[in-house]
């Protein structure tokens, strides 16, 4: 899948002079009141205010962004023009408080996760331009490593893309309940659950009528 460049940052890699830095937003759930809670981490060092392409809008948005070890590591992304669907696994910091509050704290399952990747100025410190969306997903999947004396610990997440909302089947009925559920005053299957039983009399004979026996084959045919 092509990705539009702005005319900013194709300057900069033709120049070769960029350093590039991930940026990941979170959306979880405070697990008290169901509120939604926003945070932000980023893969370099101290906290950084900086502007990204909101993928629901197109527009640029400024954030803030946490560092100091919280974000180590994520996926190589790969770009498709399919509706595959993409797992990403993102590996944070256990011992960072931020994470510890992140993961914690708050309800993080299912919690949406944006991915942007910034490119900056190696002379000014700055970006070039506003961070790219990469990837918009949802936390699948969440593994918190204590780590034994002299070993590594994290904070692993396996993030789903957002397009395994296409594959979900609708849990929703064809019943009376459902559609007053959709609009109080819509009775079309008021009667949805009884119709299989009624029985309409033609002529004089009443009762169901029996279905026709299946006609005997002849030389292999009807």
């Amino acid at each position: 899948m092509a990705r539009s460049l702005t005319a900013e940052n194709m300057a900069a890699l033709e120049a070769r002079a960029l350093l590039a830095r991930d940026f990941i937003w979170f959306v979880v759930r405070d697990r008290t009141t169901g509120a939604a809670v926003t945070d932000g981490m980023w893969s370099d060092v101290g906290d950084v205010t900086a502007e990204v392409i909101n993928p629901d809008t197109g527009l640029a948005v400024s954030r803030t962004f946490y560092g100091s070890g919280t974000l180590i590591q994520c996926d190589d992304i790969p770009l498709v023009a399919n509706m595959t669907i993409q797992n990403v696994t993102v590996r944070m910091s256990q011992v960072a408080e931020r994470v510890e509050a992140l993961v914690r704290t708050y309800d993080i399952k299912q919690a949406r996760v944006e991915i942007y990747r910034g490119l900056f100025d190696p002379s000014t410190r700055a970006l070039v331009s506003p961070a790219v969306c990469r990837f918009v997903g949802f936390v699948d999947e969440v593994r918190i490593d204590t780590p034994s004396e002299n070993e590594d610990g994290a904070v692993t997440l396996t993030c789903v893309s957002h397009t395994q909302e296409m594959t979900r089947s609708n849990p929703d009925t064809r019943s009376h309940e459902s559609q007053k559920r959709r609009s109080a005053t819509d009775t079309f299957f008021v009667d949805a659950s009884v119709v299989g039983d009624w029985e309409h009399y033609w002529g004089k004979t009443k009762g169901k009528v029996a279905a026709p026996p299946p006609r005997k084959k002849f030389l292999g045919i009807f």
